[in-house]
């Protein structure tokens, strides 16, 4: 048996699980870590606890599998995208906390760069829209503002990287400073179209090329962990950037396939196959993950709140006592009394993209209860969803069938309502645990635990479908009270 541990770093925790050559878990470990706040809309990660956070969970779950490194074939990497790292090539030591893909501070620039009349130019090479979620604003923001940072990068001894460059850099024992193509597509500096770092936008943006990770296919055989690490050298033989890892974990291959995450935010993405193509809805053009020299694009749209609401619920305004609570109370009610909640708790991202939304809930009365402002609130993730598909079908997509995973996935009220709203099966997978197995599927391709996609493709099994029940004209009259909704949360 040919075992795969893969390593998902994510927002909140750093996940290791071990997968079996079927894709089955054999074992998880999970370890959350803290976030920091500096000010209101700067958030923060500590590098060294992003690490120890992973490596100790990677630990953890060759122990409770009964394995040691010796049964490892190769590590998957997947990782929280965007979000941005920059230390001493020589030390290893950060310069600064890693700023998180959520972190607003770069938004001035990109003001500036919009009022420049750049955001086409940049659009067209990278796919993207300007906007500080991506890592070029995060990492100038580091060079412009870390005591000596910029001049130590032009003397060529700093280096920069998403999280899955940070931890490939100390499984390596800082030997290896290399990104893969998904990675690399969401840092606002990558031609995607091209596959290389565009000297165009690095000038633009004023970062050091010296600074920067080499480009690799997501399966690849990239080295060889130090034996210090897990005791024995393992290959690291597969990288994707969370979301892409999850396309790839749901077997979606060719163009037309699309899956959706329901994590802290919500990700849809549709393959497009070899074609890189560009959005007129408010989608951005990004790259998939990449098994070989031949490339591979998707369209994506990205929620900044999906199942964060429901966190909102039980924090903010103590609603419920735990997230699992979420689907009896918004049950209690028939449907959300003509309530429609915007969560813009940090703008709108796709297909709206306003940096300066805020949150929103209409349709009040005197009959509204905290378990209809709770059915408003799933019901908001399903709403954000159907608009980035919709997007996807303006832009000519063809989506059969929605296959689903992430935490609140498993949420039966939230995957019906999405089904009716979508006019399309949403489909389930009997594993969820995609994004971890994207990876696996990568570093396991690179090493001979699965012959081709084909393979893999096969392996796929669903667990549950969710067919549409709601008439389409009600379903469009839905999306038309969400539509008036997030009119008002963007009023000025």
């Amino acid at each position: 048996m040919s075992y795969i541990l893969a390593l998902d770093q994510g927002t909140s925790s750093s996940r290791s699980i071990v997968f079996d050559e079927q894709g089955r878990v054999v074992a998880l470990a999970q370890q959350e870590f803290r976030q920091i706040y500096p000010q209101p809309g700067w958030v923060e990660h500590d590098p060294q606890q992003i690490w120890a956070s992973q490596l100790a969970t990677a630990r953890q779950a060759l122990a409770q599998a009964g394995l040691t490194a010796a049964d490892v074939r190769a590590i998957g990497i997947t990782n929280q995208r965007e979000t941005t790292l920059l230390w001493n090539r020589r030390t290893g030591q950060p310069l600064h906390n890693a700023i998180v893909w959520q972190d607003r501070r770069g938004e001035p620039l990109c003001a500036e760069l919009r009022a420049q009349g750049h955001a086409d130019r940049i659009r067209a090479t990278t796919g993207l829209v300007v906007d500080s979620y991506f890592s070029a604003t995060k990492l100038r923001w580091l060079l412009d503002h870390v005591p000596g940072a910029r001049a130590a990068a032009e003397r060529g001894e700093l280096a920069f990287g998403t999280v899955d460059t940070w931890l490939l850099w100390q499984l390596t024992g800082g030997r290896v400073h290399a990104t893969d193509v998904s990675n690399a597509s969401r840092t606002m500096l990558f031609d995607t179209r091209a596959g290389r770092w565009s000297p165009e936008l690095l000038a633009l943006l004023q970062v050091p090329e010296s600074v920067l990770p080499q480009v690799l296919p997501s399966s690849h055989l990239y080295a060889e962990t130090d034996a210090a690490v897990l005791g024995v050298p393992i290959a690291i033989a597969g990288i994707a950037g969370d979301q892409q890892a999850a396309l790839f974990g749901q077997a979606c291959f060719t163009p037309g396939m699309a899956k959706n995450t329901y994590g802290t935010g919500c990700f849809m993405l549709m393959h497009t196959g070899a074609r890189f193509q560009r959005s007129s809805h408010g989608l951005v053009s990004t790259a998939a993950a990449q098994t070989g020299a031949a490339p591979g694009f998707a369209l994506e749209g990205s929620v900044f709140i999906g199942g964060a609401v429901v966190q909102w619920l039980r924090d903010g305004l103590h609603a419920i006592r735990a997230s699992s609570e979420v689907q009896a109370l918004a049950e209690s009610v028939p449907d959300s009394g003509g309530v429609v909640l915007v969560p813009a708790f940090t703008g709108l991202g796709a297909p709206y993209w306003d940096a300066d939304a805020r949150g929103a809930i209409v349709g009040l009365t005197r009959g509204s209860t905290i378990a209809h402002v709770a059915r408003a609130a799933l019901e908001s993730i399903a709403f954000q969803s159907a608009a980035l598909l919709r997007a996807m079908t303006q832009d000519g997509g063809n989506v059969t069938e929605l296959r689903v995973d992430g935490g609140a996935s498993v949420n039966d009220l939230l995957m019906q309502f999405q089904a009716d709203l979508l006019g399309i099966p949403v489909v389930r997978p009997r594993i969820t645990e995609t994004t971890a197995l994207g990876a696996a599927y990568l570093a396991g391709l690179a090493t001979g635990v699965w012959k081709d996609l084909p393979t893999l493709a096969d392996q796929w099994q669903a667990e549950r479908r969710f067919l549409p029940t709601l008439p389409r004209e009600r379903a469009l009259a839905r999306m038309e009270e969400w539509e008036h909704a997030v009119r008002q949360a963007t009023a000025r």
